[in-house]
């Protein structure tokens, strides 16, 4: 009976030891149906390039709320497209489409994403959440905002929020990519949001790079989403050293 004991408490200790030592990431802590999850993990990285010539973005008209124009001291360009000094494109959401193993399950965040109104705007304009994870939605305008999600796989919402300093949070149910949120007010203020089950996305910046850290290794489709050019997808394995790849849009 005492033999039976410390095998179970062995087991148990070892157990823990493969969860403690997995470390403190949402995705190093990801549990899958066995309870273990032993493969080696690698990071995917890389670029999003514009080819041709990056498109003239036109002035916004702010004229008819001077809280708007006062906010900037040069005129404002629409964000349609934003190609970086590189020559690459900035606000491209990329995120691991297929070949996750259907069983794992995620830690919830316990973070909020947020979302601010600054100068009559979105920032940032595209970005990520996780399913059930709060996003948290502030306006920092001495003017009336109102956030509209149109959403189709969830539900979508329309808050005001006259108050500057005003946080409203939402969350939403299942996957979906993109949710486009506007603003009724100011009819050029537009975002959108990637609603993921799972950590592995990312949203290119300033030099158009990503990476998507703590991927179990195997063989997975990504897919980049662009507000302007719309969808593409690659194939990648990720081995011990992880995996690069590299995506292209433009005009």
């Amino acid at each position: 009976m005492q033999r039976n004991t410390f095998a179970a408490g062995v087991t148990a200790l070892a157990l823990v030891a493969v969860v403690v030592g997995l470390g403190g990431s949402e995705a190093d802590t990801r549990i899958v149906a066995d309870g273990s999850d032993a493969a080696p993990r690698g990071a995917v990285t890389g670029v999003v390039n514009f080819a041709g010539t990056a498109p003239a973005m036109p002035a916004i008209d702010m004229s008819d709320d001077a809280v708007c124009v006062e906010a900037h001291s040069s005129p404002v360009l629409e964000r349609a497209v934003e190609v970086n000094g590189n020559g690459t494109l900035k606000g491209v959401f990329i995120y691991v489409k297929e070949g996750l193993d259907e069983a794992a399950q995620y830690p919830q965040p316990t973070d909020s994403v947020w979302v601010d109104q600054q100068g009559c705007r979105y920032t940032p304009n595209v970005v990520g959440v996780r399913v059930r994870q709060t996003l948290a939605i502030r306006n920092s305008d001495p003017a009336t905002h109102n956030v509209h999600a149109t959403a189709t796989a969830n539900r979508g919402f329309n808050i005001s929020q006259p108050v500057q300093g005003m946080v409203s949070t939402r969350s939403f149910r299942t996957p979906e990519a993109m949710v486009e949120v506007t603003c009724d007010v100011h009819g050029w203020m537009i975002a959108h949001i990637g609603v993921m089950s799972h950590p592995f996305f990312a949203t290119t910046g300033d030099d158009g790079s990503f990476t998507i850290p703590d991927l179990p290794e195997g063989t997975y489709t990504l897919e980049a989403w662009h507000g302007q050019y719309g969808t593409q997808t690659a194939e990648v394995t990720v081995g011990a050293d992880g995996a690069t790849t590299e995506f292209t849009f433009g005009s």
